[in-house]
């Protein structure tokens, strides 16, 4: 699995949200992203948008479920500093621009940036290998999913 982020890939754990730092949502990692661009991790579908734009699940070729939720709270913004690039049902190529956002639109409104990626389905698979924590460009290998 590749970074749909250039970053700070940090483990869940530190991400400020107890749904997500608590393994609630599934398995995985968070960023805090250098600039507001997310891109697709792998080959495969947008399968949900949030209205508000600010999470995307995606399902890769194999069968991977993931969330990439931008930054904690945003729903609140209804969308604002937000921009679509794709939408629903689309099938991506892994490194295809997904989603922008304005970062310090965000950052001077208040919101926390990080960004949490986890898998959704992780009880689908034997194990999910965090690669190692720190800087990460877009389409750096962040995990290996055993199935």
């Amino acid at each position: 699995m590749h970074s749909p982020i250039t970053g700070e890939m940090i483990p869940l754990s530190e991400v400020k949200d107890e749904a997500f730092s608590t393994g609630m949502l599934g398995n995985g990692v968070g960023f805090e992203p250098l600039e507001g661009k997310v891109v697709a991790p792998f080959d495969g579908e947008v399968v949900s948008i949030f209205p508000t734009k600010h999470a995307i699940g995606l399902r890769s070729d194999s069968g991977v479920e993931l969330l990439i939720h931008v930054g904690l709270n945003t729903v609140e913004l209804g969308g604002t500093y937000f921009d679509l690039i794709v939408k629903q049902g689309d099938h991506v190529k892994q490194g295809q621009m997904l989603l922008k956002f304005d970062i310090e639109s965000l950052r001077s409104a208040g919101y926390v940036t990080q960004t949490p990626v986890v898998v959704t389905n992780t009880g689908d698979f034997k194990e999910i290998i965090i690669k190692t924590i720190g800087a990460k460009t877009a389409n750096d290998e962040i995990f290996t999913i055993k199935a």
